[in-house]
């Protein structure tokens, strides 16, 4: 369970971090940067930050844009 519990406690943390910033372009970077580093954190576990590095930063520039796109009220009804 703990080992379960430190990533999705990182993943939350981040995605906190992502609603940082004031302009598209510095929430779509703080959630690469949050996202790139928390995967290399989480693929370190399993030998294999480089990828996780990767797949983090996907993740975490997806997150920025879907946050910005919050922000913005693009997902209202």
């Amino acid at each position: 369970m703990k080992k379960i519990a430190i990533p999705l406690l990182a993943a939350a943390i981040a995605m906190m971090v992502v609603s940082c910033g004031s302009t598209s372009r510095s929430r779509t970077a703080s959630g690469t940067a949050m996202g790139a580093a928390t995967g290399a954190v989480i693929g370190s576990f399993s030998a294999n930050a480089g990828r996780g590095a990767l797949i983090g930063a996907g993740v975490g520039a997806l997150g920025g844009v879907l946050m910005d796109e919050h922000q913005r009220g693009s997902f209202s009804n």
